[in-house]
């Protein structure tokens, strides 16, 4: 049976190697998975394509395999790896997504999402978040030393721990106004995302709304097949 497979917000860290671990066996057991989707955030911070850590390597080494055993690989931006490029994607057999991308899951238009864009209450990271795809500003960024953007990721994420921390649950959670609009801009009754650490599977008039978790203590991920839709959970051993 044919299963298509989507996870989101790893967001693999040196100081996480479990998270790595818990990929590692991911991608050993799902390896029947015609299609695998990562939908953002797969490492806490990528300061560009010319990254030369270990943890780089070992993630593309981990990809690339399991690409080249036939599932095909896809990858979207999220809030913390959007200088993600095609060199890194060239590097592990992926394709990389626009966000939002629109697939035929299984006959069922499906809308794909970091799910970052659908917080329209945090208006100070839309800002941000407007700023930061512009191609000028990460062309700009992108032309600094690689220490250096090193460093300034280490400060970003600093910085967005302390707001984070000063915001509530809901400005940092999905707008409904918002999911309704875009989904039916897209013109579908289904939407998968992550971005906001919440797994879950939601039912409103616009559709269904499938939400992936972040690897934390916890896993997720979400199989599909002609049949049916799957949210499942595994433990990240620590």
């Amino acid at each position: 049976m044919s299963t298509t497979c989507f996870i989101s917000d790893l967001h693999l860290d040196p100081a996480r190697p479990a998270a790595t671990r818990a990929l590692a066996r991911f991608l050993d057991r799902r390896r029947h998975c015609v299609q695998l989707f990562i939908l953002g955030d797969l490492f806490e911070a990528w300061p560009g394509d010319d990254d030369d850590s270990p943890l780089a390597a070992e993630v593309a080494g981990l990809l690339r395999d399991y690409s080249a055993a036939g599932p095909e690989l896809f990858i979207m931006h999220g809030n913390r790896d959007f200088l993600l490029g095609d060199g890194f994607c060239a590097s592990t057999g992926a394709t990389l997504l626009p966000d939002p991308t629109v697939i035929d899951l299984h006959g069922e238009p499906t809308l794909l999402m970091h799910g970052d864009s659908l917080c329209t209450l945090d208006s100070d990271y839309q800002a941000f978040r407007r700023s930061a795809r512009e191609p000028a500003w990460q062309a700009d960024l992108l032309a600094r030393p690689l220490a250096r953007r090193r460093a300034l990721a280490a400060q970003l994420r600093a910085e967005s721990r302390e707001a984070t921390s000063m915001k509530s649950q809901d400005i940092m959670d999905v707008t409904p106004d918002e999911v309704e609009r875009v989904m039916a801009a897209h013109g579908v009754r289904q939407l998968i995302h992550g971005h906001t650490h919440r797994p879950a599977r939601h039912e409103s008039p616009a559709g269904l709304r499938w939400v992936l978790g972040a690897w934390e203590e916890q896993g997720s991920a979400i199989e599909a097949s002609a049949n049916a839709v799957e949210l499942i959970y595994f433990d990240i051993i620590q």
